[in-house]
């Protein structure tokens, strides 16, 4: 298996950091980094590192053939914009107002068969709609070592 070089850009080794603070949620070390650079520290040198990474699924709501359909003409009709758009682009006169209309309604209809026959293949194995993250149990943020007595004045303040 190849092994893969990991030292920074500038070939340099890389610096020793030192945790500053630690954090259960990503909005509390955002803001303490954020409050670092409202303050003039050179946060270039700032790291948030998130700790013991999962996926969290939310489960948002239940999938059903019409649902599908609904979703899947949503995104049709967006689709034909885009393309009655650019054949409008090559019309001459108020005619390509008909002919964006028409590829909206064609997208839509295509789109609503393509989402119905593509959940209907399912069979049942995935009725619901959900949301996909990442989530850290805890998030460190460290500070390249040269810096980290300046940075450890902001831990509690």
């Amino acid at each position: 298996m190849p092994e893969f070089d990991v030292r920074p850009a500038s070939g340099l080794a890389p610096a020793t950091e030192e945790v500053i603070a630690s954090f259960t949620d990503y909005a509390g070390a955002q803001h303490l980094v954020d409050r670092m650079s409202d303050e003039g520290f050179p946060v270039e040198h700032v790291r948030i590192v998130g700790d013991d990474v999962r996926t969290v699924e939310q489960v948002t709501g239940r999938l059903t053939l019409g649902r599908a359909a609904g979703a899947g003409a949503a995104s049709g009709a967006w689709f034909g914009l885009l393309i009655g758009l650019l054949l409008g682009l090559f019309s001459v006169g108020p005619g390509w107002l008909w002919l964006v209309l028409v590829s909206v309604l064609i997208g839509a209809v295509w789109g609503a068969v393509f989402g119905y026959v593509a959940h209907w293949s399912t069979r049942g194995r995935r009725d619901f709609t959900s949301t996909f993250a990442l989530e850290a149990r805890r998030y460190d943020v460290l500070v390249d070592a040269p810096h980290a007595a300046e940075a450890s004045r902001y831990r509690m303040s």
